[in-house]
C-alpha cells in the first residue's frame, strides 16, 4: 500500500523570520491523524532569514537530526559543541536525558534551508551524544546510509531501530533510480527534499511524501537534482 501526503497539506507557518512547513502535528500545527509515523515524529522544513534563529531552547528523550538544504545554521549546545554546520551536512544530537542547543543562520544576506527531523528513542533517559557527517561526496544515484541502530557503512549509530537514506540524482541531464527491498514488518517514508521522484510508481513533487506498508520493495525514479529522504522503519 502506498498512501500520498502532499506538500500542500502539511502544516504551515510564516513568522517573517522563519517560514517553516511540517509534515505532523508541531507547535500550533494540531491534526490528530498526523502525529507522526511509526518512531518517525518530525520533519520540519525551515527556512530561517539572515540574522535570525532559535535561542537557547532544551529537549530530551529525541533522536534529533538536521540536514541543511543550503545556507548555513549555527549551533551550539549545553555539550559544549560549538559548529557551523553547512550545505549538504547532516547534524545529529541525541537529546536523551536533557540538552539544550541554539541554531541560528550566521550569514547576514542569506536565508538557510533545512529539514529537522526527530526520531523517538526506543527508550527514554539514555546519554546524550553529538555527531556530525557530511553528505556532499555520498555517491549519486545511491541510497545513502546517513543513521541506523547499529551505526553500519558509517551512518550515525541512533537509539532506535530506524534507518534513514538520503538520495541524491546528479544535475547532468539524466535520472536515476534506486530500489530497496522492504522485509517483513517494516514501513517506509519517503519525502522529497528538493526535486521530483516518483515512488513506486506515484508522481512527487518537492515536499510531498510517500508512505509504504505491506510492499515488497521501494523503487525511487529521481529527477535530476532531486534530493529524497528515505525513511525504513519498524
Amino acid at each position: 500500500m502506498v498512501k500520498i501526503r502532499r506538500a500542500g497539506e502539511r502544516g504551515h507557518a510564516n513568522h517573517g523570520w522563519l517560514d517553516t512547513y511540517h509534515s505532523f502535528s508541531f507547535a500550533n500545527y494540531y491534526d490528530p491523524d498526523w502525529m507522526g509515523f511509526r518512531s518517525l515524529r518530525v520533519i520540519n522544513d525551515d527556512k530561517v532569514a539572515p540574522g535570525m534563529g532559535f535561542g537557547a531552547h532544551p529537549h530530551r528523550d529525541m533522536e534529533i537530526s538536521t540536514y541543511i538544504l543550503s545556507g548555513q545554521l549555527e549551533h551550539k549546545d549545553s555539550m559544549g559543541n560549538g559548529r557551523v554546520i553547512k550545505t549538504g551536512e547532516f547534524q545529529y544530537m541525541a537529546a536523551g536525558t536533557g540538552v539544550t542547543h541554539s541554531e541560528f543562520n550566521p550569514s547576514p544576506t542569506e536565508p538557510v534551508h533545512l529539514l529537522q527531523i526527530w526520531i523517538m528513542p526506543e527508550q527514554k533517559g539514555l546519554p546524550p551524544g553529538y555527531a556530525e557527517k557530511s553528505g556532499v561526496d555520498l555517491p549519486s544515484g545511491k541510497l545513502n546510509l546517513i543513521c541506523s541502530k547499529s551505526g553500519r557503512d558509517g551512518s550515525f549509530t541512533i537509539n532506535q531501530d530506524a534507518d534513514l537514506y538520503l538520495v541524491r540524482f546528479g544535475g547532468g541531464s539524466k535520472a536515476g533510480g534506486v530500489v530497496h527491498p522492504m522485509r517483513v514488518g517494516r514501513h517506509g517514508w519517503v519525502h522529497i527534499a528538493e526535486g521530483s521522484a516518483s515512488v513506486n510508481g506515484e508522481k512527487l513533487s518537492g515536499g510531498d511524501a510517500a508512505i509504504i506498508s505491506d510492499e515488497q520493495d521501494v523503487s525511487i525514479e529521481g529527477a535530476s537534482g532531486s534530493q529524497i529522504l528515505f525513511f525504513d522503519l519498524n
